[in-house]
């Protein structure tokens, strides 16, 4: 029964990403529209107007994601987890009854305050989740958002403009109800000492009857994570973090970080892993993905190449869920990381010599989608969400997103120039050079996380520091 709460629960908070994916891949569908004389607009798109469109919602999200920490520590996470999803219900209302191009580019800015939404729902089912499944639970999102994309193909592909607008509102409004009908996480209840608040929590994601007396060995086992001291087994460390008799879990997250070095060790190891992922080039076949398969596999449709694109990444998130709860982190990680080199070395030189039929680079460039959600797509998000104590995880969250904007931009920044002077061979050659970084790091840098506390973790982390 507690599982199947869980399980749940995580299933309607994802579901959010569903209607974001559906959004944010609304250009790739609409460009054509926009800028022919058959517009459903006011007028013809300019294009300076489609490049921002396109760009608008990875700016907004930049700006807003810096004070998501000050929502999820003043209003909780479900408050903040709705304030945030309100905006893309704003988009859609906006994109439904205005046809007008003014309000096209208000809305994809507007829907870039809910992206957001990717850092808080990680942190919340950590929070409630069993060690058993937290892993595929909190790559729930992913599934979801990936869910998202390949619904916006396929109806970009078949449906009229008017009849995705009224759809996607219509999964936003459900998106919202579900979130109003979840339960509050029981770690931040207690952290505000909203103790009956927490024990219901409990009893309800724990699957637990009334004045249990597990309940009461659950609440003292989130006071310890709260209390946890992460100098407790070192001794140095420890004196710095209460020099000035300042309790250490008093401390901000900028003192934290200052005062301890195994905070900063983890800090420094997820940025790198992350920027090496994010280089792996994913994105920018999301951002770019009908011109680019069309390049890339010239023989079969832009349609067919994005919507059988988005369902191999889905499929590859579901397995990828499994997985890591059952291989663990590390190890799935290091092999994916180096398939997906393999994978960009085959395309790569396909791309360059074209030694082979152009079915091989469909075949190939699926493999690469495959293996890249298997391992950098959900692996970096699942380990901010376990690698950090609660009172520094949001922060670190925040700083981890912020960085993985700005490694976007440059990635997409660099792409097209690149491309031209070097080719799209090249390019893979790039892709395939930081996926074998990425699993070398991995087996030098990245503990296993499965099936341990966060306490747990915290300690095994002071060990490998030794």
């Amino acid at each position: 029964m507690a599982i199947i709460n869980q399980v749940i629960s995580t299933a309607m908070i994802s579901y959010v990403c569903t209607s974001l994916g559906l959004l944010y891949t609304l250009p790739s569908s609409t460009v054509e529209l926009f800028s022919s004389v058959n517009t459903t607009l006011d007028r013809v798109m300019t294009q300076t107007e489609i490049s921002f469109m396109g760009s608008a919602s990875s700016a907004s999200s930049f700006l807003i994601t810096p004070f998501v920490w000050y929502f999820l520590n003043k209003l909780g996470r479900k408050r903040t987890l709705i304030l945030f999803h309100l905006p893309q219900l704003i988009a859609w209302i906006i994109l439904v009854t205005i046809n007008k191009v003014e309000a096209v580019l208000l809305a994809m800015f507007i829907s870039g305050l809910s992206g957001s939404t990717f850092l808080i729902i990680p942190v919340f089912v950590s929070e409630y989740c069993e060690v058993s499944i937290r892993g595929a639970m909190m790559s729930g999102h992913i599934i979801f958002y990936e869910l998202g994309i390949m619904i916006s193909y396929f109806f970009g592909g078949f449906l009229e403009y008017k009849t995705i607008m009224y759809i996607s509102l219509i999964m936003s409004a459900v998106a919202l109800g579900m979130i109003c009908c979840i339960r509050e996480s029981p770690l931040y209840l207690i952290q505000k000492e909203r103790d009956e608040e927490a024990v219901k929590s409990i009893q309800f994601y724990r699957g637990l009857k009334k004045n249990c007396s597990e309940i009461s060995r659950e609440v003292e086992c989130i006071r310890k994570i709260l209390n946890f001291d992460c100098g407790n087994n070192d001794s140095d460390e420890k004196q710095s973090l209460k020099k000035d008799d300042i309790p250490s879990e008093k401390l901000s997250f900028i003192q934290i970080l200052t005062k301890s070095r195994t905070t900063r060790r983890i800090v420094f190891k997820l940025l790198f892993i992350q920027t090496v992922s994010i280089f792996q080039g994913l994105i920018v076949v999301q951002v770019f993905a009908k011109p680019l398969l069309q390049f890339a596999v010239p023989s079969m449709s832009a349609t067919l190449s994005t919507v059988l694109f988005a369902l191999v990444v889905a499929i590859s998130s579901l397995i990828g869920a499994y997985l890591l709860d059952t291989v663990g982190r590390r190890p799935l990680f290091i092999n994916a990381a180096t398939a997906t080199g393999l994978c960009c070395v085959i395309l790569g030189t396909q791309m360059h010599f074209n030694w082979g039929p152009s079915w091989l680079t469909a075949v190939f460039m699926n493999f690469y989608f495959f293996f890249y959600i298997l391992g950098a797509g959900t692996i970096p998000t699942v380990l901010i969400g376990e690698l950090f104590l609660p009172e520094t995880r949001i922060f670190a969250a925040v700083l981890c997103a912020e960085w993985s904007f700005l490694c976007n931009f440059i990635l997409l920044s660099i792409f097209i120039p690149l491309e031209k002077s070097f080719g799209l061979g090249a390019i893979f050659y790039l892709f395939a050079v930081c996926s074998f970084i990425t699993a070398i790091a991995t087996c030098i840098l990245i503990p296993e996380t499965m099936g341990l506390r966060i306490d747990e973790i915290q300690l095994k982390l002071l060990r490998n520091r030794k």
